[in-house]
């Protein structure tokens, strides 16, 4: 055995790939196998292809720091997480049920409000998130979906069991590290692949096209679709290009489109203008369309809200649609479910303090030190505190914050994260994780079989994010074990 897993512990959290007794979960005993007989040197090579091709096929992110742009090369670790498919199949139903709740909750706020008028969510609390859009009210877009890709992010507590931390339904980002991880896998250690049935990632891109194409309010077998993208600098816009690239979509800039008068949208040629049907939109709603939104906008495209309501033009995700991202709206969505679905929740969500409420936010000023505290509408692991690892100058300052605007705050219990072997220096250590499925909604709902794993690096720390230093492994879901 490689001494780098001779003394591996992940002490009272539930492991992926390691039982409490030390011994490789049935699913991941081929891979532990293999990697446990790897030599220090052959770890090491591996370690050096993964990096190798992920500069060579130039997979990055950006960081924005100081007034910076960094790109870094991908954080990855070749240790792969493995999920047992009859155990995703459970998630994967989950999954499908909390998206069909939110398209019927976002559909609804938007036009008749019935979830208001029969009290099951006080109206204050949509209306006064900073997400909520009133310029959509009245839309009902194709197939009643607004959130057409969205990113629900999952963690496992001490017992394994699945929670639902959150919803990401602006524009979720990770999409393509979930593949290109899966390609990197693949040629570090082809021979891990011989022995599973692992479930394909390569047709997401096919599946979106489709998703998307099934917007178009043309009738047209071959609809024109574009992601929109705000440049170069964008932090996601390797994915931009990558998934433009992957269905076969134009890449374009706000400058690359324009709404005539007849409302309708159009891309700039070397041929003409080319009528656009579906635009696939990387940019936030406010810089979406400067006559409706931020005047100042210079990323967006002047009149497509225009051609949007219209009906001239589907927009992906839908504007409006990330009020449903907020975290106090996502204490509700159980019972969004069982009111728009008439169903039992098949994934649990984790316990939320709504410190809007009096008597949540005495608790959480008095339990600071216990909770995690997060603003409403924040991304990216910006802004919250992980209360058992701050200060208490830090926790002093959560306070204060929480007094000013109980409204954008909430907070959850710190939970136990699952860990899973990383390869940290020359050795092999548990590490918090992570997983972002994606979900599909058009005219018909898909998840991922998987998602993107992330993985707090720093030892300890929840904080998984790639911008607050996190890394990412390839996830399986595995149908059996050869």
């Amino acid at each position: 055995m490689n001494n780098g897993w001779k003394f591996y512990n992940s002490g009272s959290f539930f492991d992926e790939l390691i039982t409490p007794k030390g011994k490789p979960r049935v699913a991941a005993r081929r891979l532990v196998n293999l990697l446990q007989n790897l030599s220090p040197e052959e770890v090491s090579n591996c370690r050096a292809a993964a990096e190798l091709a992920i500069r060579d096929m130039g997979i990055s992110f950006t960081i924005y720091s100081e007034g910076k742009n960094i790109d870094r090369a991908w954080p990855f670790d070749i240790i792969p997480r493995v999920i047992p498919a009859k155990e995703w199949d459970k998630v994967r139903i989950g999954l499908a049920q909390r998206s069909r709740a939110l398209n019927c909750f976002i559909d609804d706020i938007y036009n008749k409000q019935n979830i208001f008028s029969d009290g099951i969510i006080p109206p204050e609390i949509v209306l006064n998130s900073a997400d909520y859009r009133p310029q959509c009210i009245g839309v009902s877009p194709q197939h009643g979906a607004w959130a057409h890709i969205c990113g629900s992010d999952l963690v496992r507590d001490e017992k394994g069991k699945f929670y639902v931390l959150e919803d990401n339904l602006r524009v979720p980002s990770g999409v393509s590290y979930m593949l290109e991880n899966r390609e990197i896998t693949k040629r570090v250690l082809p021979e891990l692949f011989e022995n599973y049935s692992i479930l394909p990632l390569d047709d997401y891109p096919s599946r979106l096209h489709s998703t998307l194409a099934s917007l178009s309010p043309q009738d047209q077998s071959r609809p024109c679709i574009v992601v929109l993208t705000p440049g170069i600098y964008n932090s996601a816009y390797f994915e931009h290009a990558f998934l433009a690239q992957s269905m076969g979509a134009e890449l374009v800039e706000g400058s690359d489109l324009f709404v005539s008068d007849d409302d309708v949208v159009y891309m700039r040629t070397v041929d003409g203008p080319l009528r656009v049907d579906v635009v696939y939109r990387r940019i936030d709603d406010s810089f979406l369309d400067p006559e409706v939104f931020r005047k100042d906008s210079r990323l967006g495209v002047p009149g497509i809200m225009r051609a949007w309501k219209a009906g001239n033009v589907a927009i992906a995700n839908a504007p409006g649609s990330g009020v449903a991202d907020d975290k106090v709206v996502y204490a509700f969505v159980p019972d969004m479910i069982r009111y728009y679905l008439k169903e039992e929740p098949s994934l649990a969500s984790v316990k939320t303090y709504l410190c809007m409420n009096e008597q949540d936010r005495h608790y959480v000023l008095e339990n600071l030190d216990k909770l995690v505290v997060k603003p409403a509408n924040e991304s990216g692991g910006y802004g919250l505190m992980v209360g058992p690892h701050a200060s208490k100058a830090t926790r002093a300052k959560f306070a204060k914050l929480i007094k000013e605007n109980p409204r954008n705050y909430i907070a959850q219990p710190t939970l136990a994260l699952s860990t899973a072997p990383t390869f940290i220096d020359d050795t092999v250590e548990p590490r918090h994780l992570d997983l972002r499925p994606f979900i599909l909604h058009g005219k018909d709902t898909w998840v991922t079989p998987g998602g993107l794993t992330r993985v707090a690096l720093t030892k300890g720390s929840l904080v998984v994010n790639s911008s607050q230093g996190g890394g990412s492994k390839d996830t399986w879901i595995v149908e059996n074990n050869k």
